[in-house]
């Protein structure tokens, strides 16, 4: 199985019962989700084992916190999770990235595979997904998560959006 196969976009977090307004913060994203562990780790999938909350990084002089720490049992590696709210930036991939290489010299065990890195937005930005470290897709991962199941007519855009994709990557490309 591949790391890919277990990393889900998108995420549901209906059970948070949080409304999709302006002021929503970070913080109150990462409670509810503390708040609601159990359902969030069945949202997330198999094999996902709950390890730490705003876990401390100290690198010399600074310090660094992780939102959301997990063990995956299966593929035997932590994930590292970084909660957004809005549209993914490069900040933001660049950030996990350094987290990642951060935590596997701090904390990765000699039998453990490299560390994961997800980063839970609201939005995604595909010019990003596809010119930053997100394309090559080994440890970090951009997922959307939605608040609300999505309607009908919401779905469907999202399957033709999905299916457009696909064909413009089918398509040869002359240069």
């Amino acid at each position: 199985m591949t790391t890919e196969s277990f990393i889900k976009d998108p995420y549901v977090l209906d059970f948070l019962d949080l409304k999709n307004y302006p002021a929503l913060r970070e913080s109150d994203l990462e409670q509810a989700l503390i708040d609601k562990l159990q359902e969030f780790l069945l949202e997330l999938g198999r094999g996902f084992c709950f390890e730490a909350r705003q876990k401390l990084m100290r690198y010399e002089d600074e310090d660094f916190y992780l939102d959301l720490v997990f063990y995956h049992s299966i593929l035997k590696c932590h994930v590292l999770i970084d909660l957004k709210i809005g549209k993914l930036t490069h900040a933001d991939v660049g950030q996990m990235d350094s987290y990642i290489r951060m935590f596997d010299a701090l904390f990765k065990n000699n039998d453990d595979n490299p560390t994961i890195g997800i980063i839970l937005c609201s939005q995604k930005n595909e010019a990003i997904v596809k010119y930053s470290v997100l394309n090559d897709a080994k440890q970090v991962f951009a997922s959307k998560y939605c608040l609300t199941l999505p309607t009908a007519e919401e779905l469907q855009r999202e399957i033709e959006d999905e299916r457009r994709k696909i064909e413009e990557q089918k398509k040869p490309h002359y240069h």
